[in-house]
């Protein structure tokens, strides 16, 4: 009788559920993991704790942020990149804060593929670069202050660098 209940047991309970918190393949190099909240895409981080941060950008359309997450780790951009496990949501694209070379191909990956919202007047979104270290602090919202800004390597109106 115990056996039975067992057997029904493991039959019915949602099995797919808890898989998917910790489905995790691999692409080449690169390791995409996924569970409810999040999709992440890495290939070999190496981030200071104490400098890791993000730009972000919001979307709608899970398989477009998908493809563009993927292919800014499998093309170097950055060594991690994630976003939200829904059709709408952020997405997030990590480096460490004093690395020039990759906020600069970052914002350019975000100027190529549209990325970056623009004002009725065609102008660049002023968009923040967000340490982890203030994720955690949970400072959002108006408790948000940027240190990096979009403005520091383009211009807004233009779109064209000034560093």
């Amino acid at each position: 009788m115990v056996a039975w209940i067992i057997l029904i047991v493991c039959l019915c309970f949602p099995w797919d559920i808890i898989l998917r918190d910790f489905m995790s393949y691999s692409r080449g190099n690169m390791k995409i993991i996924e569970n409810p909240a999040w999709v992440f895409y890495i290939e070999k981080p190496d981030f200071d704790n104490d400098k890791i941060g993000k730009w972000m950008c919001f979307f709608k359309g899970r398989d477009f942020i998908a493809k563009l997450c993927q292919e800014a780790v499998e093309k170097g951009v950055v060594a991690e990149a994630k976003h939200s496990n829904a059709n709408e949501g952020v997405s997030c694209f990590y480096l460490n804060c004093d690395d020039m070379a990759s906020h600069k191909k970052v914002i350019e990956f975000f100027l190529n593929n549209n990325l970056i919202r623009k004002t009725k007047n065609g102008k660049l979104y002023n968009i923040s670069f967000k340490m982890d270290k203030q994720t955690h602090a949970g400072e959002y919202g108006k408790d948000f202050k940027s240190e990096i800004k979009l403005e520091q390597f383009v211009d807004l109106n233009t779109g064209d660098w000034i560093i």
